[in-house]
Formats: structure tokens, C-alpha cells, sequence
């Protein structure tokens, strides 16, 4: 897009393989992409020659969250989630992806206290970020205790860093202002929107996190923009979006009932609307 890149974030839920979701994405407008290995192990070297091939560029790659709270057990439960993110920087810097996104805690069991274990185990993280030119962005998800002692440990290590998912921001931490905390060290973005916590008690589960289509929930879009401008941040638009319902809900069925080359080029619209909104933002704060 003119003065701004966007880029889409790879996801299984787009049903096709990881190189045709590239292909469309280039023939849809996107000039990058992100790819996902937060499920399951994918081999980056295809996609890392197909990004040559169509003139694009990788955002990041996004690392394996299901161990994400085995970081912080004793033994060797823990050592074998580390050797994971270890090698996934390896990875990166194989490949030149500038960053990787790693999520500090999954499940709603945490008991409020990140173990020193945990931070020593990310401060080795950290440590070979460095030594390879990679960023360890850290990502806002549930259990965000885990991501503030951690942005707080490494809060002097340039290759540790913020990416902001605003869906997640609205239900996992409750619509907390995590820019305001975080947005100097803003990395990559995760941008989608959301409706909040659906419990009337507030009680917060994984069923909310629905990462709709922007403008399809409750995000203010244009305080997303200041927030961006205000940190300096220069970096292309990451969306990462979902095509599927969690169970019991149908926000997004809507999208699973579309073309794959609808909704994406649905994506791209609502893409473009908001990188405009960017856009005039830093124009108008010039």
C-alpha cells in the first residue's frame, strides 16, 4: 500500500498450504507476511525462497505457544520448552527474519508468581538473540504477570522487545493500555479486533480471543493509530487474523463460509482502512 506496508500473518485456518496462502496474499495487495509455527513445526526455507520469488518480505516468524508455560518448571520439562525457542532463533538467523514472537505463558492456571527459573531460562533466550542479531518479541497474551516480570528483567537488553496483539488486549488483559507500558519497545504488531470479555462476571477464558476482522468488534481504531504514532512506530502493519469460530460461539462464521480469495481480499480492505487512519494520524501530527 502507498506510504505503508501490510503484512498478514499465515494461519491453518486459511485451508490451504502455507506457499499457496503466500501466492494469495501478494496477488490479494499484501507486501509481507509472517509465518506460523505456533501450532505445529512448518520448514521456513520454501517459504523463505517463495518471499524471493514475489517481491515480499517476512515479518517475523511466530514461535511454538503450546509449552509456553513449561518455561517456568523446574527440570527437564522446562529445558526442552528453552531448546525449542532456542532453536527457533536459530532459525531466524539462518533465514534473515528479523524476529521471532514467543508467548510467555499459556493457560489460565497461573499462580501470580513468574519463577526465577523462567527469567533465567529467557535471559539465555535474550542473551542469544543478541549474539545473533535476531529480536525476541514477547507477546501479550493471558497470564500477562509472566510478560510484565519479563519485560521488566530485560528492560536494558535491546533484543528484547514488545509485540502488541490488540485483540488480546481487549479480553486477556481486560483493555489494559499495554502501549502506554510497552509501546517504546513495540516490535511487531498483532492486529485484530474483539468484543471484550463475554463472562458477566468477567470470569476470562480462551473462547474470547477471536481475532475478528478490524472494525468487526470493539476496538477504538483510531486510538490504535495514536498509540502507534505516539511510540514512533515505523515497522508494517502485521494482522493476524482467524477464519474460525471457537466452540459455542459464530463471530466468525461468517468468514469460514467465505471464498479463501474473499476474505482475504476482505482482510486487505479493512487493512488498508486502518493503515489510512495510520496514516493521516502522523500526518496530522507533524
Amino acid at each position: 500500500m502507498y506510504k505503508q506496508k501490510l503484512c498478514l500473518a499465515m494461519n491453518s485456518q486459511f485451508g490451504v498450504s502455507p506457499e499457496e496462502q503466500v501466492k494469495l496474499f501478494k496477488k490479494t495487495g499484501f507486501e509481507g507476511f509472517a509465518i506460523d509455527m505456533s501450532g505445529r513445526d512448518v520448514d521456513p526455507a520454501p517459504l523463505v525462497s517463495l518471499a524471493k520469488t514475489e517481491n515480499m518480505f517476512i515479518d517475523y516468524i511466530h514461535a511454538p505457544f503450546n509449552k509456553s508455560d513449561d518455561m517456568w518448571m523446574q527440570g527437564e520439562i522446562g529445558e526442552i520448552a528453552a531448546n525449542k525457542l532456542l532453536d527457533n532463533l536459530e532459525i531466524c538467523a539462518k533465514h534473515e527474519i528479523p524476529t521471532l514472537v514467543a508467548h510467555t505463558f499459556i493457560g489460565f492456571d497461573s499462580d501470580n508468581n513468574p519463577a526465577e527459573i523462567g527469567i533465567e531460562r529467557y535471559g539465555r533466550l535474550a542473551k542469544r538473540a543478541t549474539e545473533l542479531g535476531v529480536r525476541l518479541a514477547l507477546e501479550n497474551t493471558e497470564g500477562e504477570e509472566y510478560l510484565f516480570a519479563l519485560m521488566d528483567a530485560f528492560k536494558n537488553e535491546k533484543s528484547v522487545g514488545f509485540c502488541w496483539d490488540t485483540g488480546h488486549e481487549l479480553c486477556y488483559n481486560r483493555g489494559k493500555d499495554l502501549m502506554a507500558m510497552f509501546g517504546d519497545r513495540l516490535f511487531v504488531t498483532h492486529l485484530n479486533d474483539n468484543l471484550g470479555v463475554k463472562d458477566y462476571d468477567g470470569k476470562i477464558t480462551y473462547i474470547d480471543d477471536l481475532h475478528l476482522l478490524p472494525f468487526d468488534g470493539i476496538s477504538d481504531w483510531n486510538s490504535i493509530a495514536e498509540k502507534l504514532v505516539k511510540y514512533g512506530f515505523e515497522g508494517p502493519l502485521t494482522f493476524e487474523l482467524n477464519t474460525l469460530s471457537k466452540p459455542g460461539r459464530h463471530e466468525n462464521d461468517k468468514y469460514s463460509a467465505m471464498p479463501i480469495e474473499n476474505y482475504l481480499a476482505e482482510a486487505y480492505c479493512r487493512a488498508c482502512r486502518f493503515a489510512n487512519i495510520f496514516i493521516k494520524t502522523k500526518e496530522n501530527l507533524k
